[in-house]
């Protein structure tokens, strides 16, 4: 059988196909980031799961697809994490960004875009996938991404810019102050996990005019730097994948017409696509 797997930093989607191309079963796991997490943590995250165990020794290729699995060294770490619990079978490493080509891809050349706890994007013709700019993770980048529109709340709380029906919701919902924000994203780890926790509130006011304000920008300067970028911007369809395009697609669609661009798929996790990449152009080349 075969096992796929689909990264984000915040959760990590499998499923296990038949030889014959049937999904057999689905699972979630944390997500599984080698650049925050060793082998340990990997291993246990899979030994973890309810009700599956039994059918991983028969799992015979595993392609997993991940958020930090960019470098060579970051992939090994995540491979060697994946052979303690999978020890006979072929294991590919291989980053989101694949994945999110891959869970698009319509036989046509096209440009795919993550929006979820991270941002990304590159243009993929079905053999080939490229990106034009780097994505420089939620210090420096991740535009438009949940950890984005987290610390956008996070700042406008503490810079009293708010609106007062927000502001109370969040004091309400949450108790936090100063100190302790402080610490949790400049001590502790996986700070761009807790920036992109936020995202459920920011959801309750997905149609506030502020919030509106927010995701419209945060998804504009996206498109001018990751999908502009890209000389096939005005040709090819623009698809996204990830949980911000997802919920706030209302924003995502004004934005690409007020930009002139088409917009293509949008999915909330490519893990449906991904597997039916897999059973028409991967798995039949496994069985031959």
């Amino acid at each position: 059988m075969i096992l796929i797997a689909d990264s984000g930093s915040t959760k990590c989607d499998w499923a296990i196909i038949e030889p014959c191309g049937e999904v057999k079963s689905t699972f979630k796991t944390m997500g599984l980031n080698p650049y925050f997490h060793d082998e340990g943590i990997i291993e246990n995250a899979l030994l973890g799961v309810q009700g599956q165990s039994s059918m991983f020794n028969d799992i015979t290729h595993l392609f997993f697809y991940g958020a930090g699995s960019s470098s060579e060294k970051l992939c090994a770490r995540m491979k060697r994490g994946l052979q303690r619990i999978f020890p006979e079978a072929e294991i590919v490493v291989d980053h989101d960004l694949v994945a999110a080509a891959y869970s698009t891809y319509d036989d046509s050349p096209g440009i795919t875009s993550i929006l979820g706890t991270g941002s990304n994007s590159c243009f993929f013709d079905g053999e080939n996938l490229r990106e034009e700019v780097p994505a420089l993770a939620y210090i420096l980048g991740d535009e438009a991404s949940g950890s984005y529109f987290g610390k956008v709340l996070l700042q406008e709380y503490f810079y009293k810019q708010l609106p007062n029906d927000i502001r109370f919701a969040f004091e309400a919902e949450y108790h936090l102050d100063h100190d302790i924000i402080v610490d949790r994203v400049y001590n502790q780890a996986n700070a761009n996990v807790y920036l992109a926790s936020f995202m459920p509130f920011i959801g309750k006011f997905k149609d506030h005019p502020h919030v509106i304000n927010w995701v419209v920008d945060g998804m504009r300067k996206f498109i001018q730097i990751h999908v502009k970028c890209f000389p096939e911007a005005q040709t090819t369809p623009i698809h996204f994948v990830g949980s911000i395009a997802h919920y706030f697609s209302h924003c995502l669609e004004m934005v690409m017409a007020d930009e002139g661009l088409k917009l293509g798929k949008v999915l909330k996790a490519p893990i449906d696509g991904l597997v039916d990449y897999h059973v028409k152009f991967l798995i039949p080349e496994l069985q031959d």
